[in-house]
């Protein structure tokens, strides 16, 4: 199929869409629609931004950023931010081009070799099961916080904590209770996924809002708060700046799912015009919202010093600067924001199993590419990832390690498919290859295309890099293979993929140019 055959005739700005014209966009890529496309533009950018979730995020991991680098870690969102729009950006011009399910495994498989749009989408689908096992484990950052009876195993000394035995434990089984209830929703269909989905970001979304209010009553120091290190710097080789690069993991923990509203553009109406814009707006009111809430957080809390920030983190800074039962509501909504974060993680994972099973580049293709006829959902999908999901939490139950392996693992198993986009897409620039000819009226970088394709490059580069460094201070340096953890998983990760798609080869690369 041309590349002239894949795009669709260009809709003059006002002129009312005829019915049954996404599925005809649909069916030049050679797909029929067998997915339910009902969502809206709010549905597709909720989709983007409940999968960064600023209080999933955030909550879970202020923690582990203001302890590892003091007040001044915050520097490190606005730097991860610039790095992530820049990828964001990429992905906006691909969205407009490529509406279809899958996000980055389609837009791979569009301008990059069969073997990388392979590797990107199983490299990918294995982070997506990791993300949601780690969403999932944010519970007992929350919940027993609100009420000690979310404390099933353990007291109230592992409220809120992953670092104790019990804490570990009771992790994994609060984290097993919301995996099954994704899952269900799933197999229903992406109407009720869509509806729990907006509310859950519209609760977020207010909730955040009204605390960053609340906390700027309280406020009272100045923001000169940023420039304090509190020593964090003192047994690093690099000083500072190793403390930093290891606290800027919390950062590109929340700054990355944004691709999701392209995920799912086969289940959204006018994708090529409403993906793009969802993707950026997902990522900037995130970085609004995060970035207030943490600067503002660190002005208004009594204590900057109290080691409690460091252990556990922003629920404890909300509940004493604001009180119990104000800081207990917040920590609702943020209980609301990590169930409706998981559940779009897990749903953004079965439309990349579907994509690829449709393709042929998965076994048992058939039965995962499968649609329900009566739910209009692939149920095979949504089976395998809570089931893996489970099995992934239960291997780590009582692992006082895991919270921090299944998050560092997570981003640097979504940075690499997001380099197999942004690399391929550079070297087409370079070659004079993209923007394509019949591009079209949809997003476009213009002039600013290939400084911002490089600056994605580098920057995805450089912090994978740093994700995956062995370092005691994330991975810990009782086992070796916690501390090397991370390269070991991926390194075997990317060893399976491979042999599968030497197994799966000629169905690969017929697919890639059926594509």
């Amino acid at each position: 199929m041309s590349t002239s055959e894949t795009t669709a005739v260009p809709r003059e700005p006002g002129q009312p869409r005829e019915p049954g014209q996404d599925t005809h966009d649909l069916a030049r890529f050679g797909y029929r629609q067998e997915l339910e496309r009902s969502l809206g533009s709010f549905s597709s950018f909720a989709a983007g931004f409940s999968y960064i979730s600023i209080m999933t995020g955030v909550f879970q991991l202020f923690g582990f950023g203001f302890g590892a680098g003091g007040p001044a870690f915050i520097w490190s969102w606005p730097l991860v931010f610039l790095g992530q729009l820049a990828v964001a950006l990429c992905f906006a011009e691909m969205a407009g081009q490529f509406p279809l399910a899958g996000g980055v495994y389609q837009w791979s498989k569009q301008i990059a070799r069969p073997i990388t749009s392979w590797m990107s989408g199983w490299i990918m689908a294995i982070g997506a099961v990791v993300t949601a096992a780690a969403v999932a484990v944010a519970y007992q950052v929350i919940l027993p916080q609100v009420s000690l009876a979310f404390e099933i195993v353990g007291g109230a000394a592992d409220a809120g904590q992953t670092a104790t035995p019990n804490g570990a434990k009771n992790a994994i089984l609060l984290a097993l209770g919301l995996v099954v209830f994704t899952t269900v929703v799933n197999i229903v269909g992406v109407r009720l996924m869509a509806k729990i989905n907006n509310f859950g970001v519209a609760v977020e979304l207010i909730g955040v809002t009204l605390l960053i209010v609340m906390l700027a009553v309280h406020v009272h120091r100045g923001p000169q708060v940023v420039l304090k290190t509190a020593g964090t710097g003192a047994g690093h080789s690099w000083g500072y700046l190793g403390a930093f690069l290891v606290a800027s993991i919390m950062s590109a923990y929340v700054f990355y799912g944004f691709d999701t509203a392209g995920a799912l553009a086969e289940e959204t109406k006018e994708p090529r015009r409403h993906a793009p814009r969802a993707i950026i707006r997902a990522i900037s009111a995130a970085f609004l919202a995060g970035g207030l809430l943490m600067l503002i957080g660190m002005m208004a809390v009594g204590n900057i010093n109290a080691q409690e920030l460091g252990t556990l983190g922003m629920p404890y800074l909300i509940k004493s600067t604001l009180g119990t039962g104000l800081g207990d509501a917040f920590l609702v909504c943020s209980a609301i924001a990590i169930t409706v974060c998981c559940l779009a993680v897990q749903t953004a994972a079965i439309r990349l199993l579907f994509a690829m099973a449709r393709d042929g580049r998965l076994p048992f293709g058939r039965t995962i590419a499968k649609v329900s006829p009566r739910s209009k959902t692939p149920v095979a999908p949504a089976l395998i990832t809570g089931v893996l999901t489970i099995a992934l939490l239960l291997v780590n139950i009582g692992n006082q390690r895991v919270f921090y392996i299944l998050t560092s693992v997570a981003i640097i198993l979504f940075y690499i498919p997001y380099l197999m986009v942004t690399g391929p897409m550079l070297l087409r620039r370079l070659r004079g290859e993209w923007p394509r000819p019949d591009h079209g009226p949809y997003f476009n970088l213009g002039r600013w295309g290939t400084p911002v394709n490089a600056f994605a490059v580098l920057y995805g580069a450089a912090m994978t890099v740093n994700l995956a460094w062995p370092r005691a201070a994330v991975y810990g340096n009782d086992h070796w293979y916690y501390q090397w953890g991370a390269i070991v998983f991926t390194a075997v990760i990317t060893a399976v993929g491979l042999g599968l798609y030497l197994r799966y080869r000629r169905r690969v690369v017929t697919a890639s140019t059926a594509g």
